[in-house]
C-alpha cells in the first residue's frame, strides 16, 4: 500500500507536545538538545511547559511543530513513504523528511520564517477567517468583491467546505458578511498574528529570500507536493525552484486539498500525520474517506504504526 506522510502548520500547537516522546525516546531527548542549540533558547522547555501565549508567539510556533514532526518521523519504523506534503510550515517537515533539506538548516529556516512573518504581520496589521459551507468559486467571487474595502484573498484551500481567507481587517470583515449572505454556515475570524497567505506577509520576502539564497538544498529522495502548485517536486526538479515555492509560499494560497487529490490520484491509499493534533487528518477525511488515515502525535500513536 502507498504511504503519504503529511506534516502539520501553525495552529496545531499545544501546551505539552512531544514531552512523552522526550521522556521515552533517548534519540529524541538529544535531538530536542540539538535544536535548543541550534535555536538559542530552551524549545523543549517551552513546548512541555508553555505558557500558551509563548508558544503561540509565531517565531516560537513554527520551529517547536516542526520539531515535534522530525521527532514523531524518526520514531517510525519499517514503513517508507511514497509520498510527502505538509499544510504550510509542514512543509518544510516534508522537505526534512525527502532530504531536500538537513534538520539544522530547516529548523534554523522556519525560526526565521516565523520572526519575519511575526514582524510583517505587526507592521501590516491583518486577519483571518475559517469560511464554512461555501464552496471554492463563490469564495473566490466573495474575495474579489470583497477586495474594494481591502485587501482579502483565500489563504487555505483545506477541504471542500473550508476555506481559510486572509487580508486586511476591512477587506476580511467584508468578505465574511458577503460569504454569510450568500449561503455560508459559519465565518468565524481566527485569532492570529497576521495575515497569512496574502500580500500582508510581502515584507517578510525579502529577508526570507536571502536566507533561501545561503541555504543548502538537495534533490528530494520522495515526492514532495508543493502547498504553491499541489504537484510533486521530484529529483528531476532544478534545486532553485524548490526555493521559490517557500518563497512564493509566503504570499500565495496553500493548495491543501488538491495536493490531496493528487497524491491519491499519483497511488497514495494510506496517510499518516507526523506531529501535533489530528488537523490533517480530519481534513483528509473530509477530501477523501476511502483512503487509511492515520497520526502519530504521542508515543501511544506509535503502535497503530509501527506494529503493523
Amino acid at each position: 500500500m502507498s504511504t503519504a506522510f503529511v506534516y502539520p502548520g501553525q495552529g496545531s500547537q499545544y501546551v505539552g507536545m512531544g514531552q512523552d516522546l522526550y521522556e521515552n525516546y533517548p534519540e529524541i531527548k538529544e535531538l530536542y538538545q540539538q535544536a535548543n542549540e541550534i535555536l538559542g533558547l530552551d524549545i523543549a522547555e517551552i513546548s512541555f511547559s508553555g505558557p500558551e501565549e509563548k508558544l503561540k508567539q509565531t517565531f516560537i510556533t513554527q520551529p517547536a511543530i516542526v520539531l515535534h514532526s522530525v521527532a514523531a518521523t524518526k520514531l517510525i519504523k519499517n514503513k517508507e513513504p511514497n509520498y510527502t506534503a505538509g499544510h504550510s510550515l509542514g512543509e518544510f517537515s516534508a522537505l526534512i523528511k525527502a532530504g531536500a533539506l538537513s534538520f539544522e538548516d530547516g529548523i534554523k529556516l522556519v525560526q526565521l520564517r516565523g520572526e519575519l512573518m511575526q514582524k510583517a504581520g505587526e507592521e501590516n496589521k491583518g486577519t483571518m477567517a475559517a469560511i464554512i459551507g461555501l464552496d471554492t468559486i463563490k469564495i473566490i467571487e466573495v474575495c474579489r468583491d470583497a477586495s474594494e474595502y481591502g485587501i482579502v484573498q483565500v489563504a487555505n484551500f483545506n477541504s471542500p467546505g473550508q476555506i481559510v481567507i486572509s487580508g486586511s481587517v476591512e477587506g476580511v470583515h467584508r468578505a465574511m458578511i458577503l460569504a454569510k449572505e450568500r449561503g455560508a454556515k459559519m465565518a468565524k475570524e481566527l485569532v492570529v498574528h497576521g495575515a497569512f497567505h496574502s500580500p500582508l506577509m510581502e515584507s517578510a520576502k525579502e529577508d526570507f529570500e536571502v536566507a533561501l539564497d545561503y541555504t543548502e538544498f538537495r534533490k528530494v529522495k520522495i515526492p514532495v507536493y508543493t502547498n504553491v502548485h499541489a504537484k510533486p517536486i521530484t529529483q528531476e526538479t532544478d534545486l532553485e525552484f524548490i526555493k521559490e515555492t517557500l518563497y512564493d509560499q509566503l504570499t500565495s494560497s496553500v493548495r491543501w486539498d488538491e495536493s490531496v487529490v493528487n497524491m491519491i490520484s499519483d497511488g497514495a491509499r494510506e496517510f499518516i500525520e507526523l506531529g501535533p493534533g489530528k488537523v490533517l487528518q480530519g481534513l483528509i477525511k473530509r477530501i477523501d474517506n476511502s483512503v487509511s488515515i492515520k497520526g502519530v502525535d504521542k508515543a501511544a500513536d506509535l503502535a497503530a504504526v509501527n506494529n503493523e
